[in-house]
Formats: C-alpha cells, sequence, structure tokens
C-alpha cells in the first residue's frame, strides 16, 4: 500500500476490537516512530507507542470529548520542543505515522487536545518545554466499525469543501483549475481528503509557478481564542491540520515523481480576510535529486 492508498484507505477508528498489536508488527511501528525526530520546519519531536492498559477507558474519558473512544489496544503520544512552528510539524510527523500504521494494517484515531497534565504526559516523561498537542489511540478495528464509519465518512465526503474553495492560481481571486495543477492534482485531492478538526479544512494553497504557498483561514470562533477551546484548554488544533496538509501533500508528490522543499516564501498577496495567514511554501525542485534528509522522512531509507 503506498501514500496515496493508505490516505484513500485510513479512517477515524472509534471502535476497537479487544486484541493486541501483534509484537513484529509493534517493532515495525516502534522502529518507524524512533525515525520521526525532526519535522520538516525543524521542529525536533520524539514519539512512543504505549499499550492502553487496564487504564485507557479512564484516560479517555479524562479528556471529556473522546470517552467514545472504545478499546484502543495502545496509544501514539508525541512531544515537541519549542521552535517557531511545533504544531505544523507535530501534525505532519503524527499523520505520517498514522499513514505508516494504516499500511501496516493497524486503525487510528486522532485525539488533539493539551495533555501537559495528563497521564499521557507521564508515560512520555514529558520535558517542562515540550508539548503534547495530540495523540492517536491505535488498535485493530471491531467487527462492523468500518460500516458503520463508513456511513459518517459518506457524510463528511459530502460536505468537503469543493476545489474552488481551497485551491488557487496566482492570486486568491482566480481558483486553481486541474489543468493548472498539472501532475500535482491529485497531490492536492489528497489535500482535499485529508482529516481536520470537526472536518473545518481550514488549509488553502495557492500555486505561483514551482511555488505552493500554504495558508490558514481560520474558521470563525473555533480554535485559538474561542471560549470553547480556552474552556477546554485545547491545542491550535487547525495549526495542526495544516500539517496534515503538508503532509499528505509532499508525500503524494513524492510518490508522483516530484521533489521539493519547505521554504520561507511569503509573496505578499491581498488575502480574503483578516482570518487568512500565510504558514510555508513548498518550492517545487528541478529534476530527480538526492536528498537523504526527506527520504528518510518518507520512511524509504532502510526500508
Amino acid at each position: 500500500m503506498n501514500t496515496i492508498e493508505a490516505i484513500r484507505t485510513r479512517y477515524s477508528c472509534r471502535l476497537f476490537a479487544l486484541r493486541p498489536i501483534e509484537l513484529e508488527t509493534q517493532q515495525k511501528m516502534r522502529r518507524y516512530l524512533q525515525a520521526r525526530d525532526t519535522g520538516p520546519l525543524g521542529t525536533r519531536v520524539r514519539f512512543e507507542l504505549a499499550a492502553a492498559g487496564q487504564n485507557a477507558a479512564a484516560e479517555l474519558r479524562g479528556l471529556g470529548t473522546y470517552g467514545f473512544i472504545r478499546n484502543p489496544a495502545g496509544f501514539i503520544i508525541g512531544a515537541a520542543q519549542p521552535a517557531p512552528r511545533p504544531l505544523e510539524d507535530y501534525g505532519y510527523c503524527m499523520e505520517q505515522i498514522i499513514l505508516e500504521a494504516t499500511r501496516l494494517g493497524l486503525n487510528t484515531c486522532w485525539l488533539g487536545g493539551t495533555f501537559t497534565q495528563s497521564s499521557f504526559a507521564a508515560r512520555i516523561q514529558k520535558a517542562p518545554e515540550e508539548v503534547i498537542p495530540a495523540v492517536t489511540a491505535i488498535g485493530y478495528a471491531a467487527p462492523g466499525s468500518r460500516s458503520r464509519d463508513f456511513v459518517r465518512r459518506r457524510a463528511r465526503a459530502d460536505r468537503r469543501l469543493p476545489w474552488e474553495n481551497l485551491f488557487f492560481c496566482e492570486t486568491f481571486e482566480h481558483p486553481l483549475t486541474g489543468d493548472e495543477a498539472g501532475d500535482l492534482a491529485l497531490a492536492l485531492e489528497m489535500v482535499r481528503l485529508a482529516p481536520s478538526a470537526s472536518n473545518k479544512q481550514p488549509w488553502r494553497i495557492l500555486r505561483q509557478g514551482n511555488l505552493w504557498h500554504f495558508y490558514l483561514e481560520r474558521t470563525p470562533n473555533y480554535g485559538r481564542g474561542s471560549l470553547l477551546f480556552t474552556i477546554l484548554r485545547l491545542a491550535d488544533l487547525q495549526r495542526l491540520d495544516i500539517g496534515i496538509a503538508m503532509c499528505h501533500f509532499e508525500l503524494s508528490a513524492y510518490e508522483l515523481g516530484y521533489h521539493g522543499e519547505w521554504v520561507d516564501a511569503d509573496p505578499g498577496l491581498p488575502l480574503p480576510g483578516e482570518r487568512t495567514q500565510y504558514i510555508i511554501t513548498w518550492r517545487l525542485l528541478r529534476g530527480r535529486v538526492k536528498a537523504p534528509a526527506l527520504l528518510n522522512r518518507m520512511g524509504r531509507i532502510n526500508d
């Protein structure tokens, strides 16, 4: 299963089977986690696979909104060090791990929030300066969970924003067409299918030649500064969503034969509104390049 197939296959599993993860699969996951130590924008991160144990239900109830997750075999717990864009890097790396888990036949569910004082922080031995913006439940789906979730997935797919609301060419007044996207149209479609908190889809991408500018369009009354997120002490989940979109785009582009790099290259364009902000740019590199750091992020070294 390649990345594009994994993106299409993966869904948010909420009901897991009472089945431990096989030892060989655990070993593969842990090797993969060990290689994810730096995000594409330079943040130092680390991840661990932890067994759920007998207190899993209590741990999830303590998270409030995630008490509906049932019987996960374990959790992927991560921590990010202080950096200019730690949430984007964390979202990228965690989604990459989730796609690898999908390739190994595992099921997952993102759990975004603030875990500074949770048992998850103790289990990863979080340092004072680190942040844990999300964890992932992992295991094997219970019989019938896929069919029940399929209905929800179809409903969410029907509510996904169309291309003309997400992707643009040269300016925000010109929606990007499939012809203008060229061979990277499939990578953009993988972004459109990416998971996001409450399915808000806050990513916007604007193409200028070989530059693909990523923007965050914040949802009104959602996320940073909103009353709900303040009360629940949630992380800025829409910045995590941008990291997920970056992951889907770059990994899909790589599989389509394109290589690029992340750079700060704000074009200074007029923005659609005050809720839109520039984040980062993916610059297409001409020709096939040797990029060990990129290949390592893709999980292609020593596979």
